[in-house]
């Protein structure tokens, strides 16, 4: 019995990095933390990425106009609720913040029903702090005209920095 519950303590602790979800730490420039109600980490209960982390995750393309561009454009990012989800992230509501401490908080159904996506390039290039960047909340309006509305404007924070799950 003993060695049973030895074995089975043995093999917990093996499994037990590979459960938390442990991230790797980012090689290149940190562009994003990500913290509050998420269960993989690496660095003290937040999620630190570079843009090959980012780059990683499942990608989409929206192709629109919105009103911080002058015509259509293509943005491409992470799906946001992808990135939570790969985080372990539960919760109500997310708060993004910009380099600026602007912050807007978007229900996570909302994140979790629309293929929102935090854009890291605009018509292939990436994005800049001067261009809007390194990382802006960016909604499907190619799928959906009714969220080309002052409301989802709000919630669109460009060079983002944080994002907080709550």
């Amino acid at each position: 019995m003993n060695r049973l519950i030895s074995a089975t303590t043995l093999f917990l602790m093996m499994i037990a990095p590979a459960v938390a979800g442990d991230l790797a730490l980012p090689k290149g420039a940190e562009i994003l933390e990500v913290n509050g109600s998420i269960t993989s980490s690496n660095a003290d209960g937040k999620a630190i990425f570079d843009l090959e982390m980012l780059d990683a995750l499942p990608q989409r393309v929206t192709k629109a106009t919105t009103p911080w561009y002058t015509g259509e454009h293509e943005f491409s990012g992470v799906i946001i609720s992808d990135l939570l989800n790969y985080l372990g992230a539960s919760g109500e509501n997310v708060t993004f913040t910009a380099l600026n401490d602007y912050a807007s908080e978007i229900p996570m159904s909302e994140l979790e029903n629309l293929p929102v996506i935090l854009a890291t390039r605009v018509d292939g290039e990436e994005l800049s702090v001067r261009d809007k960047g390194p990382l802006f909340v960016i909604y499907p309006f190619d799928l959906d005209s009714t969220l080309y509305n002052e409301v989802i404007f709000g919630r669109s924070v460009w060079q983002v920095a944080s994002v907080t799950v709550h």
